[in-house]
């Protein structure tokens, strides 16, 4: 379905959904920390507000777009990249992406009296569901790289203790 009626008004108000998307999903960070990430504008300084307000902004224009799945997975993971990284749980890493339901709610809740936009709403939360879905193969995917690293990692340093005590590993 096109979102001919909702598009306007989702675009209308695009700083203020951005805004306090971006609000909760700074929310999963200790204050200290969503003190830091608020001050520092310097992307360089800041690269973890810099990617995720990116990201964010990214995952908001392929909503409104409508656009194809490798658009989607580049914007989701922006977001996904940072979270998977922090070790955050699967369910708190994508939760900012259902939050998005609530915000548009909130920040629509008069231009959502008028039930003629009902299907249109139907349809960008069935969107934002499927860029959930998309964000959980990102997320397994970012942690099992993790993982594949850190075993990486420890193999290679057992494989120099034994050379460095003298064990040959090549029968190993």
């Amino acid at each position: 379905m096109i979102m001919r009626r909702l598009v306007p008004l989702l675009s209308q108000k695009s700083p203020a959904i951005l805004d306090q998307w971006r609000e909760i999903l700074l929310g999963y960070y200790p204050p200290e920390t969503v003190a830091f990430l608020k001050r520092e504008k310097d992307p360089f300084a800041n690269p973890i507000a810099h990617q995720l307000t990116k990201g964010l902004k990214d995952i908001w224009a392929v909503l409104l777009e409508d656009q194809d799945t490798d658009p989607a997975r580049a914007a989701l993971d922006e977001v996904i990249r940072v979270l998977a990284l922090q070790h955050t749980s699967p369910s708190r890493a994508l939760a900012f992406l259902f939050s998005l339901k609530q915000v548009i709610r909130e920040q629509l809740a008069a231009e959502l009296q008028d039930q003629t936009l009902a299907p249109e709403v139907v349809d960008l939360e069935s969107r934002i569901d499927g860029l959930a879905l998309l964000g959980f193969d990102d997320y397994v995917q970012r942690r099992e790289k993790l993982n594949e690293m850190k075993v990486d990692e420890v193999k290679a340093r057992v494989s120099g203790l034994l050379r460095r005590a003298g064990i040959d590993i090549s029968n190993l």
